[in-house]
């Protein structure tokens, strides 16, 4: 059945993707078609060249994938990687303009593939429809040249940053949140990794994700249009990379500014004596559970939504409590449950509205506004625990009817 969905000499230690003695020359459509780039004195015949060379590959096909896969599919890389195991859902839309209405429930490499060969045939497209994981990320990523980071999670941050310094490949780090957004460029020779600037993950659920969180719909395209521009900067051998160099977009106040960043010599990665020689367990290292990608449970202060569910059909279920903003609950709730709802904002205002004695069960999308919300009411006396992975994990093991947004 088909698918529905449709340069300079070297210089900084920098050696060019590929020589132009072995570089593929250019056709006279694509001439034609690099014709602006042909002109620019950083570029030429040669540089396009090195860059139909090049292969670089995207670690997520979402919103800073989007448009660091259209604008270096644009400029004539001639070989993109895409590594994404996620499908297109409505809620990609306001942000990932790699995709459409009709991609909804598709492979997001499915349709990545499909919008850049829209967009330039010339281009070889190379999907993996997988998880990175410590077991393939060596295999994949020592595939390409260049590895562009387009993930929303730390334990893929650290393994792709972990695996491009074992593997001699350099990291372009791209992240956002809200309305702030990052980049740099790890993992170069000489320059530091993204274990010189945090060492250490930050304890779960204390940076929200982008769907607890929220995120400007342009602002991936702002951050991920200036990792297009330091990917081929990079393949060009042209001006100034960003290592050494965290660039922080305010998108509100509309202001940039830089945070210098050097190789931590001791390093257990990229110092002068490394501990770490080998990829290790990602979700460990962040504390998450392996499996789904979540805090790793505490039976005294959470429980899973399987235990949930038999809890609700016991005698003496507990009191669900939706700590998400009302228009989320409008969208979907536990409400046939007997949830009640207070919005986290509003919670210690209205504690009398809980009764007494009652064991509550604190839920929100993805369980980490709700896990503060039922440390605070654990604080305040009430006997609370948290629905670990929220309402994602509700729909996705106990009822898939259910709408989350």
């Amino acid at each position: 059945m088909s698918s529905p969905c449709p340069a300079p000499p070297p210089k900084d230690g920098h050696t060019p993707s590929a020589e132009v003695s072995v570089a593929p020359p250019l056709t006279r459509d694509e001439a034609l078609r690099y014709a602006r780039h042909l002109v620019l004195p950083e570029i030429g015949v040669r540089g396009q060249q090195l860059l139909k060379a090049a292969r670089v590959v995207l670690v997520g096909a979402g919103g800073l994938g989007s448009p660091v896969a259209l604008y270096l599919a644009a400029a004539g890389v001639g070989t993109l990687g895409i590594v994404d195991d996620d499908a297109v859902d409505a809620t990609n839309l306001q942000r990932q303009i790699l995709h459409g209405t009709s991609d909804i429930g598709c492979s997001k490499v499915e349709s990545a593939t499909a919008r850049i060969g829209d967009v330039n045939p010339h281009v070889v497209v190379e999907p993996h429809p997988v998880r990175l994981t410590s077991a393939n990320a060596l295999d994949i990523l020592g595939r390409y040249d260049l590895v562009v980071d387009g993930t929303d999670n730390f334990p893929t941050r650290y393994l792709v940053n972990d695996a491009c310094v074992l593997l001699g490949k350099p990291y372009l780090y791209g992240a956002v949140l809200r309305w702030e957004g990052q980049v740099a460029l790890f993992a170069a020779p000489g320059g530091p990794c993204y274990r010189c600037l945090f060492r250490e993950p930050p304890p779960p659920g204390l940076i929200p994700n982008c769907a607890e969180g929220g995120v400007l719909g342009v602002l991936p395209g702002i951050v991920g249009s200036i990792q297009a521009v330091e990917a081929i900067k990079w393949i060009l051998s042209a001006g100034e990379p960003l290592s050494g160099r965290l660039l922080i977009l305010d998108a509100l106040e509309l202001r940039f500014r830089e945070v210098l960043v050097s190789r931590d010599v001791t390093c257990p990665l990229c110092g002068d004596q490394p501990t770490q020689t080998a990829l290790i367990d990602y979700d460990v290292f962040c504390g998450l559970d392996a499996d789904l990608g979540l805090p790793a449970e505490n039976p005294t202060i959470e429980l899973g939504a399987q235990d949930l569910a038999r809890e609700m059909a016991g005698s003496s279920p507990p009191l669900l409590l939706d700590v998400r903003d009302l228009w989320e609950w409008d969208a979907g709730s536990l409400a046939d449950r007997g949830a009640l709802h207070i919005p986290m904002a509003e919670l210690l205002d209205r504690t009398d509205e809980l009764p007494e004695g009652t064991e509550i069960v604190t839920y929100c999308r993805t369980g980490d506004r709700s896990a503060d919300a039922a440390e605070r009411l654990r604080s305040a006396g009430f006997s609370a625990r948290n629905l670990l992975g929220g309402l994602a994990a509700w729909a996705r093991e106990v009822d898939p009817s259910l709408r989350v947004v």
